[in-house]
């Protein structure tokens, strides 16, 4: 059983503009209540006891609202990113709190139907997998987000971020990719184990400048670690600009 969870909530959210001034984006409200306890009582439900909070931009705004979690049911520990240099670096300052479990993982953006959160765990015990990543199915190419590729037991194969022309053509070529599949998306919530903290500690700095959890992942796919394929079947968003947030409510 799972019962740690790990949420990224560090970042400014640029894209939405003074929103975020003073604010961070994952305390904007929907629906009367922060993105943030969206997740956070989702994940409670699902079975998540623990959580430790990566915080960042007016980390004290997210502290002060959640406090030690006692009022949503939950024990909830911060630790403050101080550097905001990617998701990768971020999810590696919780290697203490994790310790040798397996958790639950979410980007501080991401809303979902709180069964969703107990599909993807449910997911992870379904088989002798390493963890379980979320995703979006289309039939339509996104060249703007991350690209899952899957074996015959939808078991994660290849990834790549935000691919090229000249990239999905050589998918093609190679085979991930045939007329007609359909494009699975990184959906932004994961079952990690342990094993995911050496992998963070060997990735170097992407071409803009920051670790990247991806990167952390790509390498425990060519070890051939298992990551179970999640369909998410509900209400997902990532809520990424002021349009979006407007659209939730």
């Amino acid at each position: 059983m799972i019962h740690k969870a790990v949420i990224l909530a560090a970042g400014k959210g640029t894209r939405m503009r003074e929103l975020t001034d003073e604010m961070p984006k994952p305390m904007l409200p929907v629906r009367g209540k922060p993105i943030l306890e969206h997740i956070v009582t989702g994940m409670r439900d699902a079975g998540i006891t623990d959580f430790c909070i990566i915080t960042g931009w007016h980390a004290e705004k997210i502290e002060t609202y959640f406090g030690d979690g006692m009022a949503f049911g939950v024990k909830i520990s911060y630790i403050r990113q101080e550097t905001q240099d990617g998701t990768g670096s971020s999810v590696a300052l919780a290697r203490d709190f994790v310790g040798g479990e397996h958790f639950l993982m979410s980007y501080g953006d991401i809303m979902v139907e709180k069964p969703i959160y107990a599909g993807i765990v449910k997911r992870f015990s379904e088989g002798s997998f390493d963890g379980t990543v979320s995703v979006l199915g289309d039939t339509q190419l996104n060249k703007a987000l991350g690209l899952f590729l899957f074996d015959a037991d939808f078991v994660l194969a290849h990834l790549i971020e935000k691919p090229s022309d000249d990239e999905i053509a050589e998918l093609h070529k190679e085979g991930w990719l045939k007329k007609g599949d359909t494009f699975w998306y990184n959906a932004g919530i994961f079952v990690f184990p342990p094993s995911i903290f050496k992998y963070l500690s060997r990735i170097k700095k992407s071409p803009r400048g920051e670790y990247e959890l991806m990167d952390a992942l790509t390498l425990a796919i060519r070890d051939k670690e298992r990551y179970a394929g999640c369909m998410i079947k509900g209400s997902w968003a990532d809520v990424r600009d002021p349009e979006i947030l407007a659209s939730l409510q």
